[in-house]
């Protein structure tokens, strides 16, 4: 197969959707791969680099959509990506359709077999390609949080860890899952009071077990929250619905009164976000003001530190990259079933049923479409 790597072109998306040692095990198989040039350069990912590993270099990301079977991305693509997508084609990248009625449109028009990361279930339950994202998400709220808690950032000046004879900051981490878990390990590190919330009972129960009187687990209802969120310092949203909207838990009340300068970091901003408040920024512009929060909804936020997130990434996708190029994509989805769950979108269809329902569409099952 002819797989296409194109440069990244959102607001300050360095990373890349292969690494040269992911092109390699590709062209091990007896694929070709064609790089744009330059897509990983400014994260230290050199065109010869490419080049050494079997990879031919091509200018434009015209010709990487014109000639290439499979297209990997990173994140989902823009309306001119889309709009150069062609029936049959493979688009294997971060999707988050559910909140984004545009996107969808454009990928039901163009016919291609678009397939998300996020969606894609694993063999022990979870969601391994989004995982490592939102590991690094998950870690990089904290740092964000506590920067933007600086007076000069528009926070209300605020030391999280404290010091001695001076109380430390409170951070409330809503969902306990793999954001959660790891903004937890970064907030114990930091020395605040943490409180963490989550529906699963044997979640809190084996965090508690780890982490024991250095954290709070609390039930998570919506006065738990309401109680939690207007004490908070810092609060780091991280509640996921596979392939949904993410639910509004924090409402515009709840903001409206928590405490002037207190920052909120709303890592669900992909699925739309998990406070009434949140709208998607960018690192160029990462956050606004509601009624004197401080709000960080940057929707690429590993995108910061984007070498690191790069081979997270490639470590989750290159296995499923390996079967649609070897299988092809219709093989691949019925060899098997958990890449099969990451088809959303494939020839004109809505194959996802969590993306249907939020934006209106008929669901067609994947396996209609795999005969």
């Amino acid at each position: 197969m002819l797989v296409g790597v194109p440069k990244e072109i959102k607001n300050h998306e360095y990373r890349v959707g292969l690494t040269p040692p992911s092109v390699h095990e590709l062209v091990a198989r007896g694929h070709q791969v064609i790089v744009q040039k330059n897509a990983g350069s400014e994260i230290g990912l050199l065109d010869a680099q490419y080049v050494a590993a079997g990879a031919i270099i091509v200018d434009t990301a015209q010709e990487i959509f014109a000639r290439a079977e499979m297209i990997v991305k990173v994140k989902e693509p823009q309306p001119g990506e889309c709009a150069m997508l062609r029936e049959g084609q493979i688009l294997y990248t971060y999707l988050h359709l559910a909140p984004d009625p545009e996107q969808t449109a454009a990928l039901v028009k163009s016919k291609a077999v678009c397939i998300a990361y996020e969606t894609i279930t694993g063999h022990g339950g979870g969601l391994p390609l989004l995982a490592p994202m939102s590991e690094v998400a998950g870690r990089m709220s904290i740092q964000a949080g506590a920067a933007h808690l600086e007076k000069s950032k528009g926070g209300m000046g605020l030391l999280l860890g404290g010091v001695p004879g001076v109380a430390p900051g409170h951070i409330v981490i809503i969902g306990a899952g793999v954001v959660g878990t790891n903004a937890l390990q970064m907030a114990v590190g930091t020395g605040a009071r943490v409180t963490v919330l989550d529906k699963n009972i044997e979640r809190l129960r084996q965090l508690d077990l780890v982490y024991g009187n250095r954290i709070a687990t609390v039930y998570s209802t919506g006065h738990a929250i309401e109680e939690a969120v207007l004490a908070a310092d810092l609060v780091i949203g991280g509640v996921l619905v596979p392939g949904a909207a993410a639910p509004k838990l924090v409402t515009r009340s709840m903001i409206s009164r928590m405490k002037k300068g207190a920052v909120v970091v709303d890592v669900a901003i992909d699925q739309g976000g998990c406070f009434d408040t949140s709208h998607a920024t960018t690192h160029a512009d990462p956050t606004f003001i509601v009624d004197g929060v401080v709000h960080y909804c940057v929707a690429n936020m590993p995108g910061a530190v984007a070498r690191t997130s790069t081979f997270a990434l490639n470590n989750a996708t290159i296995g499923h990259a390996l079967a649609l190029a070897s299988k092809g994509w219709r093989r691949a989805l019925i060899d098997d079933a958990h890449l099969r769950q990451g088809l959303n979108v494939c020839l004109g269809q809505v194959t996802y049923a969590a993306v249907a329902h939020t934006l209106g569409y008929d669901y067609v099952p994947a396996e209609s479409l795999l005969a």
